[in-house]
């Protein structure tokens, strides 16, 4: 069973995994290495191999059957607290598998830069060749965007798959995203501005957003150019960020928002209604390791475990899922109920990052200074927003995001933020 860290995260949560279950050996880049003798958790590893840089290791492919045994164990962030082991099978990877080559529409002969783990163990499937970027991955939004613009010139991928943050940063040099056909962004909510200036900076590319999470990778994608004027504008209005139709591999219901207790209400929202997006299938997690996350994530209906993604959504007219924002993240006050990205979507046409909190009962919206903005957009963003009752706008020097993707604005580290400044 392969076990896999996230760099991004640091020492404290490599320490905390290595607690929660037991390597029996580690391979290693040199700088892990080095921090083996001060963290706890790896000092407990008796086998270390350190594989020679520069040279690859012999590949063994053998015709095995598909079974339940564990084949790879990730890690959540743990940013709402300990991190949940998430054991995959070789059963599991197989459906994942699948789903994924139809949804990212992976062909022999490719040739992928690729920031994200899971499209690698996919283009080894596929014949598609994988380019790693000469960069640190686990901070994709502070990559040095010109030495890779420099190995997409020399290696000419032609698709190419990461957070938007990380498009956001090579999109700072001319040029280099027009050799792509297929771009596939996720990780975080990728919102029509971006969609528009990724299409901008390579008109012929296929630009998909793809919905999906750690227990379910892909629910859903769009192709950009399916998104009509009446899509655009109904983001810029308030109702939410459009990821498009589930994957066929894949069930999806929507249920009154019940997230931070025990679901009761299983009766499923009418189109336009939010509600709490829950999934099923044979690629979305059924449990974690030894149940631990089980109780708030898991739940049964009908013989059939559904996961809880904790994600808030609507379905439209056409049945293509609209998202709405965290369920953690909602805000219910005098004015009604209302979901960030509901309003951070329709900022985007404004400003680069913006966050949507309640703090001392009144709804503040976020602005991040970096996105130099004047006085006259301030009041155009806020008559754009003026239905959301916003009671202030204001703008801060940075708002906190997640260490994986770089992205995902962190609500819980930003209301602690509010509170100091």
């Amino acid at each position: 069973t392969a076990v896999f860290l996230d760099p991004s995260e640091g020492l404290s949560h490599i320490n905390a995994c290595c607690q929660r279950i037991s390597p029996k050996a580690m391979v290693a880049v040199r700088l892990l290495q080095l921090a083996k003798p001060f963290v706890s958790g790896l000092r407990r590893i008796p086998i270390l191999f350190s594989p020679p840089e520069g040279e690859a290791s012999p590949l063994c492919v053998a015709d095995f059957p598909v079974g339940d045994d564990p084949a790879l164990i990730t890690f959540t962030s743990g940013s709402t607290g300990q991190p949940k082991a998430a054991v995959r099978t070789h059963r599991f990877l197989m459906a994942q598998y699948e789903a994924l080559a139809s949804a990212i529409r992976l062909e022999a002969g490719e040739r992928d830069l690729t920031t994200l783990p899971v499209f690698v163990l996919a283009n080894l499937a596929s014949g598609v060749t994988s380019i790693l970027p000469d960069a640190k991955i686990s901070h994709p939004g502070f990559i040095n965007a010109k030495r890779v613009a420099s190995q997409i010139r020399r290696l000419s991928p032609n698709r190419t798959g990461g957070s938007p943050a990380f498009y956001q940063r090579l999109n700072s040099v001319p040029g280099s995203l027009i050799s792509f056909k297929k771009i596939y962004t996720g990780g975080a909510p990728v919102f029509p501005s971006l969609l528009k200036t990724l299409k901008s900076a390579s008109p012929g590319t296929a630009v998909v957003p793809v919905y999906g999470s750690t227990e379910a990778e892909p629910i859903a994608h769009i192709d950009t150019s399916e998104i009509q004027d009446e899509d655009w504008h109904r983001m810029d209005t308030g109702a939410g960020l459009l990821v498009g139709f589930p994957v066929p591999q894949i069930q999806v219901l929507i249920l009154p928002d019940q997230w931070g207790g025990p679901m009761s209400n299983f009766s499923p929202q009418s189109p336009g209604k939010p509600g709490e997006i829950l999934v099923t299938g044979d690629h979305v997690l059924k449990g974690y390791l030894d149940g631990v996350g089980d109780e708030t994530t898991k739940v049964q209906i009908e013989n059939e475990v559904w996961h809880r993604t904790g994600d808030a959504g609507s379905w439209d007219e056409q049945g293509r899922l609209w998202l709405l924002g965290r369920c953690s993240a909602r805000i219910s006050d005098s004015h009604g109920t209302i979901y960030p990205f509901t309003v951070e979507c329709a900022a985007s046409k404004f400003v680069s990052r913006s966050a949507l909190i309640s703090h001392q009962q009144r709804r503040l919206l976020l602005v991040e200074s970096k996105s130099q903005i004047s006085e006259a957009n301030l009041k155009d963003l806020s008559a754009a927003v003026a239905w959301a009752r916003i009671d202030h706008i204001r703008v801060i020097p940075k708002i906190p995001v997640d260490a994986r993707h770089n992205a995902k604005v962190n609500y819980p580290a930003l209301t602690k933020l509010i509170e100091k400044l």
